[in-house]
């Protein structure tokens, strides 16, 4: 899908919504499993579908998103019901001049009293993106993809270079697509301070990073689609490889030259291969 290039309302949220439904299908947003946000640069007038204004603290202090808006899932929410019934799963916060506190407007219909307990982690992304100044819609969604999330519980898939090199020899489109790679985190507390760090710094370098037996968070500049095209990228990557492994190692997949073949093709840098 293009990107947004007028922001509107409704088409964010339906955006939103297929995003959640797709995720689930693909068996990365299992019951409340999984969240996203997206962060507006300039807030948009959410009062008609969003009247119920309170004040929040916030779990981290981003100065840098002053006077910005992010559309956030709440806490215990389905990502597969976010099209069906998005007052009832989404929630939006204008992040007040002090980058402490937040006014999160949301619908009487609202099934939930929190924000996603990952809103940490997606402050921060946001923040170390938006701060640029060249970005009008920034994207942070995660999701635990079964074959991806499988491959970080086995030992030799935490070492970054033998992931990536393992993972974007199957397809042509996925080295394409993050000729950078993929960053790969050890299993951190969900929810604590030093993920919140790590995944900063890993998607500074990455659009999607692995956090170790939970899954993943991927990022996007001006698309609520493209974050969840990275995901499908890696999970789709790590389906190859686990048929592979499950059938004996058989193939190599793309050799090395063939992949710097591709990208040469395409003008495409990257340091993996």
């Amino acid at each position: 899908m293009a990107e947004l290039t007028s922001l509107d309302l409704d088409q964010i949220i339906f955006q939103m919504g297929q995003t959640g439904q797709r995720l689930a299908s693909i068996g990365g947003a299992e019951g409340a499993a999984g969240n996203i946000s997206v962060c507006l640069r300039n807030p948009l007038d959410v009062s008609a579908l969003f009247p119920q204004m309170q004040m929040m603290d916030l779990p981290v202090t981003v100065p840098e998103l002053a006077g910005m808006m992010l559309i956030v899932s709440g806490s215990g929410c389905r990502l597969r019901e976010i099209a069906e019934a998005p007052l009832a799963n989404l929630a939006c916060v204008v992040v007040e001049p002090n980058g402490k506190t937040g006014k999160m407007f949301s619908s009487s219909q609202k099934h939930f009293k929190r924000v996603t307990s990952e809103f940490n982690s997606h402050l921060a992304v946001h923040g170390d993106h938006m701060k640029l100044g060249e970005i009008t819609l920034h994207t942070v969604l995660h999701g635990q993809p079964v074959h991806i999330t499988y491959l970080s519980h086995l030992k030799e898939y935490l070492d970054e270079k033998y992931l990536n090199r393992h993972l974007l020899r199957w397809q042509p489109e996925t080295i394409l697509n993050m000729p950078e790679g993929i960053g790969v985190l050890p299993f951190l507390l969900p929810g604590s301070a030093q993920l919140v760090v790590e995944t900063k710094l890993s998607l500074r370098e990455h659009r999607i990073v692995i956090w170790a037996r939970h899954g993943v968070m991927a990022r996007a500049e001006n698309s609520v689609i493209h974050a969840l095209d990275v995901i499908e990228y890696a999970e789709t990557a790590s389906h190859y490889e686990h048929l592979n492994l499950t059938g004996g190692g058989k193939s190599d997949g793309l050799s090395p030259e063939q992949i710097r073949e591709i990208c040469a093709s395409w003008n495409v840098k990257q340091s993996i291969f």
